[in-house]
């Protein structure tokens, strides 16, 4: 019997993990820690159904709701953002994590300690402190699998291949609800139509990255975190069916693409049962029924999150930490009607030139405190900025 946590449960990719574990035969998981957020009633049903020894919100003012979900289950509960780090020192064979946002570094990090797998859903662990996830992983015999679609696909292609005869990794990004607007239309663009992903069914903080392509920003930083790939031979492609979610090139010419539906159960059910495969309930598909898969590049005037991906890729040490602050204080505000979509963007650059007068910023992340100063002291300029607006 394999032990496992999930961290994030409650979110999109918590529930298509939670879903998995369910399914699966009586004996084969243990499940140790769920934490989750505000939605008392579901954390509390997943750890009841999956008989999970402990249940976490991470709001300290939810926890007698939660202690009162779970009243004579025998589940011990905990509340705060402490309480969830100290839930990741449990050991268990797998971890999820899931956590959307900076806010899953620390338990990430913390889960590395024991040597098991952390399954990595939460693409900001690599974007803030790569090379410090990198270290933890290697010092204690850790494995970490890629959980985003795109990277999960990448290291499917690259299973029992020579990592130098790579020549380029593509990544593609469906373009979101907005791949087709102007920028004076996108100028304009509510809270509603920015979470109405074409594609995906995914939170609200993700599906807003989505829309301005932060998220695929960060994804190209974490290509180049986790592949340890020259950010040159990293590309992104528009691919507006979403059914190929990377492509690899090989010295030869040839180019190796994964294509599957977009359900994240795929990538999280390969991490699950890695190092074989497993079945997973995902729907089959049916290359007769596809009409087209097209592609194309992507328009970085109306994106700019990529162009600024690949600043910060050049650059390296402590900018990623500096650019998901950023990009996290501005999606804040975008979300609470304080600034217009394009104008995240402009936030994140600026938040960038400024940070840039530290003496450390070029240096790798050497430590967890190092990151979290400088995370803290973009967020503060961040913030600034939009007080001065």
């Amino acid at each position: 019997m394999r032990s496992l946590s999930i961290f994030g449960a409650t979110g999109s990719i918590g529930e298509s993990t939670y879903d998995l574990i369910r399914r699966a035969p009586p004996g084969t998981y243990r499940t140790v820690a769920l934490t989750g957020g505000r939605n008392i009633a579901r954390l509390a049903e997943m750890a009841r159904t999956l008989g999970a020894e402990l249940a976490v919100t991470a709001y300290e003012e939810c926890l007698p709701a939660l202690r009162d979900a779970l009243a004579g289950s025998g589940i011990a509960v905990a509340g705060g953002v402490q309480a969830i780090a100290e839930a990741a020192d449990r050991p268990v064979d797998w971890t999820m994590s899931a956590i959307v946002g900076a806010a899953g570094l620390v338990p990430g990090l913390r889960a590395l300690r024991h040597g098991g797998t952390l399954a990595l859903a939460n693409k900001e662990s690599l974007v803030t402190a790569g090379p410090l996830l990198m270290r933890t992983a290697q010092a204690h015999g850790a494995t970490i699998l890629p959980v985003d679609s795109e990277h999960s696909a990448v290291f499917q292609a690259l299973t029992g291949e020579d990592p130098s005869c790579v020549e380029r990794i593509i990544i593609t990004a469906s373009g979101g609800p907005f791949r087709d607007w102007s920028l004076d239309r996108m100028a304009k663009a509510t809270l509603a139509e920015a979470v109405a992903h074409p594609n995906w069914a995914m939170g609200q903080r993700i599906s807003i990255d989505s829309a301005s392509m932060f998220n695929k920003a960060l994804e190209l930083i974490e290509t180049r975190e986790f592949f340890d790939i020259d950010p040159v031979r990293i590309e992104v492609l528009v691919h507006p069916q979403s059914i190929v979610h990377a492509l690899v090139g090989f010295c030869d010419g040839g180019i190796m693409a994964h294509l599957g539906p977009a359900d994240m159960r795929h990538a999280i059910g390969y991490a699950l049962h890695w190092p074989d495969r497993g079945a997973v309930p995902v729907e089959r598909l049916d290359l007769a029924k596809i009409v087209n898969l097209s592609f194309q590049a992507p328009d970085e005037a109306r994106f700019p999150a990529l162009r600024l991906a690949r600043e910060v890729m050049e650059a390296r040490g402590m900018h990623g930490a500096a650019f998901n602050a950023a990009k996290e204080i501005a999606l804040d505000h975008f979300i609470a009607g304080g600034i217009a979509f394009p104008r995240m963007a402009l936030l994140v650059e600026e938040t960038l030139s400024r940070i840039s007068t530290r003496s450390d910023m070029g240096t790798a992340p050497a430590s967890l405190d190092h990151v979290l100063e400088v995370d803290a002291e973009a967020r503060r300029i961040a913030t600034a900025i939009t007080e001065e607006a």
